[in-house]
């Protein structure tokens, strides 16, 4: 309703990463993957909603033809188990025989990475890698491999450049601590 205050429950504090800080090591991924995949057919695939901003600056720092698409998953909603995972946008482009490096905002326990590999080996790729802002390994439930990591933190609820506290704060230029 228009004039109400909406209650925030999680409010961000200290900044994590500065934006500066940000976009450095996001030059150093895109030049990373460059040399990696020069002369080859690739393919990024955001993973949304949380990944658009990254991807977006990342994919200006590749100095290679590429494509680009996205893809989204849910983990609740689904008409399912609670933390089934379930598809509700499918990238468009075809996959085969392309290498796909899928784009995510923050990898934690590592099951929608899993889940989103075995959906994607269906897709019969060249090869198939992860890219993500933030590597939270040490919550890891599930076995993955992150190929490229922007950055490894411990612990914290994180907000900003793209990551969200219910649909709020993704905005922020800098990744900051959330905290209720």
């Amino acid at each position: 309703m228009a004039g109400q205050l909406i209650k925030i429950k999680m409010i961000p504090t200290e900044i994590v990463l500065s934006k500066k800080t940000i976009a450095d090591r996001t030059r150093e991924l895109g030049g990373q993957i460059t040399s990696d995949y020069l002369g080859s057919p690739l393919v990024l695939i955001g993973v949304l909603n949380g990944a658009f901003i990254f991807l977006a600056d990342l994919v200006r720092a590749i100095d290679l033809d590429l494509e680009i698409d996205f893809i989204r998953v849910k983990s609740y909603g689904c008409n399912t188990r609670p933390g089934d995972i379930c598809l509700s946008r499918e990238p468009e482009l075809d996959l085969k025989d392309k290498n796909i490096i899928l784009v995510e905002d923050i990898v934690d326990t590592g099951s929608t990475m899993v889940w989103l590999r075995r959906y994607f080996e269906k897709h019969t790729p060249l090869s198939l890698k992860i890219c993500t802002l933030i590597d939270k390994s040490e919550r890891r439930t599930e076995q993955i491999v992150v190929d490229y990591s922007g950055f490894k933190i411990k612990d914290g609820f994180l907000v900003g450049y793209g990551l969200d506290h219910a649909g709020r704060f993704r905005n922020l230029p800098d990744i900051h601590r959330g905290e209720e």
